[in-house]
């Protein structure tokens, strides 16, 4: 039932009387105050009618009454039907609470899935001719070019007699030869200037205090090999040890390397390719490689490197999968002519890669042995990944902070090594040889940069503990391509192939076939496991399955919730009203206290409010009004 809203200067219960009028206490035929009784009705309800639009519920009780008799949600009813009984009505007020309060819990269980942005994974089998990746080959050690030639020999021979005081290792190097060469270059800021700046030393395990080398209660076990690293006032040193004495010197020999590879004016010099030397045949899906089906590069480690199939221009192609459909080389191994210091293996590393991405020979390579077959067997695999608020991948790299150093697209390693070399260039003033040159830097040489070392084994320990934050700047890519490889070994050449007068065989010889195991290629690809539409149907699962209602019974929820403002707002409103109506009026503080007597007065300041009142309760006769008021009849009569 609905009442409506009327103003607060009325009660609910008057009557119309007009402004300024009175109530007559003569007589009053009985057809007079019918007929006035019917116009007082009709215009209530007409005032009625004109302020149907913006009717409101008289009480917080008859808009839940009304809500709960006439919702659909499921067990409303219930509140209204058992208000007679009041231990049902607290069972069934409990009950539709605790419902009430399990959805929305479940509610928010939903939201919090749908904002943490799950993904499906979806794994498609596609079936296609391939195009056939880029292939890197690198000698495995590095060549003695004849840039350097002179000044690798006399680190040779530094470090023959290095080995010889360590270790009492001869390696065919007089003493008198290491003398003649210490009084020549003692004179000149040289090679051996430096390397005694940087000598390979031996340290106490427990603690790094020098002690003298002939002290006879020192167990040359009880000692670590390495050396001593300085910051340009000398004032802050740290050693550089190793518990391997072949390590301490591969990398004591590895670091004067570099000064001195460092110190060429043009890495072109170094660019010496030997490829007939180093690759006897090279076939492709049957066919000859030649000059035009490889690139060139030179790596400080690995030496003279070919990447084959690196030209966008003409990429090849395989029609059909196996060993005679793909690349084949033939690779001589030996190692006339290199750095024993700088790598103890022979053979040869391999990596497979993608177009337009560097070979990072130390990250994704392996080694192929002399005298055996290697048969590499592929499978390609893409990945996409969902980048936005699904996962921190880049599109294409803009949105890392780090500027990519290489001439290639944006992955994961190429960033992570151009933010290490940002950094090497800001804090050490000079770029590291094995990574690309930033524009208007140039190459650590302890010619020029005499503590670079330092800095960079300082450097160097604050990457690998993230304290630089390249591995949090750098995000994966959202699309990549990967090479699963798989390696079969056989030995070659066979024993009857060894004596046959077609075939010569040699000793530093291997055999690699790199080929596509199957047409067929896996994508890895991603997509949202909970969109708005999976959200909403969830959503109404849920309000199915505590209230069994629909979306008609939510918009049921919202008018209650709307009502119950509304409703709140207007007692507020007729609160305040009442109480500014019931507070007496404030004299003006001019006025004197005997002027206020006469307006008190009661015949003359009764409000016209009272008059309602005469109107609702039964009149006197009017016999009592002429025995009780004569002069009122004269009045009467003359009007």
């Amino acid at each position: 039932m609905q009442s409506r809203f009327l103003s607060p200067g009325l009660p609910a219960n008057s009557g119309f009387v007009p402004q300024g009028g009175s109530v007559k206490t003569g007589k009053m035929p009985e057809g007079e105050k019918t007929r006035q009784c019917k116009q007082e009705e009709e215009h209530r309800q007409k005032e009625e009618e004109r302020e149907g639009l913006i009717e409101f519920y008289g009480s917080y009780q008859e808009l839940f009454q009304f809500f709960c008799s006439n919702t659909t949600i499921h067990g409303a009813i219930r509140l209204v039907c058992s208000k007679k009984n009041k231990m049902k009505t607290a069972f069934w007020s409990v009950l539709f609470f605790l419902t009430f309060g399990l959805m929305y819990w479940q509610f928010g269980i939903l939201y919090r899935e749908y904002f943490s942005y799950p993904v499906n994974l979806n794994l498609n089998l596609n079936s296609d001719r391939l195009t056939f990746p880029a292939v890197t080959l690198c000698t495995l050690n590095p060549y003695r070019y004849s840039a350097i030639r002179k000044k690798l020999d006399e680190l040779d021979q530094i470090t023959h007699q290095t080995l010889l005081d360590l270790y009492d290792y001869n390696m065919s190097l007089a003493r008198s030869d290491w003398a003649t060469l210490s009084t020549r270059k003692r004179s000149s800021r040289s090679l051996l200037h430096h390397v005694q700046r940087h000598p390979l030393r031996r340290q106490k395990r427990d603690n790094l205090v020098n002690l003298p080398e002939n002290s006879p209660s020192v167990d040359k076990n009880d000692w670590k090999i390495g050396f001593v690293l300085c910051s340009e006032n000398n004032k802050d040193c740290f050693h550089q040890a190793y518990s391997s004495g072949v390590d301490a010197v591969r990398e004591w020999y590895s670091f004067h390397y570099i000064n001195i590879l460092a110190q060429m004016p043009d890495a072109k010099a170094l660019d010496e390719s030997d490829f007939e030397n180093f690759i006897y045949a090279c076939r492709f899906n049957e066919a000859t490689c030649d000059k035009a089906n490889y690139t060139h590069f030179h790596h400080p480690l690995y030496g003279n490197c070919y990447t084959f199939n690196d030209n966008s221009s003409s990429l090849w192609t395989s029609s059909l999968p196996g060993i005679n459909n793909g690349l084949s080389l033939v690779v001589r191994t030996e190692q006339n002519d290199f750095i024993p210091l700088l790598s103890t293996v022979t053979g040869a590393r391999v990596m497979v890669h993608d177009q337009n991405e560097p070979a990072f020979m130390d990250d994704g390579g392996f080694n192929v042995r002399p005298g055996i077959e290697t048969s590499i067997s592929m499978r390609k695999e893409m990945t996409v990944r969902l980048g936005g608020s699904y996962s921190d991948c880049t599109e294409d790299g803009s949105d890392v902070p780090v500027q990519n150093l290489y001439s290639s697209r944006y992955t994961e390693q190429v960033c992570i090594r151009s933010c290490f070399q940002l950094n090497m260039v800001e804090r050490c003033g000079c770029a590291y040889y094995f990574y690309p040159l930033p524009a208007g830097a140039e190459y650590c040489d302890y010619t020029k940069h005499v503590a670079w070392g330092y800095c960079y084994y300082k450097l160097l320990a604050e990457f690998k503990a993230d304290v630089l934050g390249c591995f949090h700047k750098c995000r994966k890519p959202c699309k990549m391509t990967e090479y699963q490889l798989s390696a079969g070994y056989s030995r070659w050449p066979s024993a009857v192939s060894e004596v046959t007068p077609s075939f010569i065989y040699r000793n530093g010889v291997a055999k690699v076939n790199i080929f596509f195991e199957e047409w067929n290629y896996k994508t890895n690809g991603e997509s949202p496991a909970f969109t708005v539409v999976t959200l909403l149907s969830q959503l109404g699962n849920q309000w199915s399955l505590w209230f069994g209602s629909s979306v008609l019974s939510v918009m049921e929820l919202a008018e209650l919730i709307l009502d119950f403002i509304a409703i709140t707002f207007i007692l507020a409103l007729r609160w305040f009203r009442s109480r500014q109506q019931l507070s007496p009026p404030q004299p003006p503080p001019n006025s004197h206290d005997n002027t206020a007597f006469p307006d008190e007065a009661p015949g003359l300041s009764a409000p016209h409010r009272f008059t309602v009142e005469a109107v609702v309760t039964m009149l006197p006769s009017y016999n009592s009004l002429e025995l009780r008021g004569p002069s009122r009849d004269g009045e009467m009569g003359h009007e």
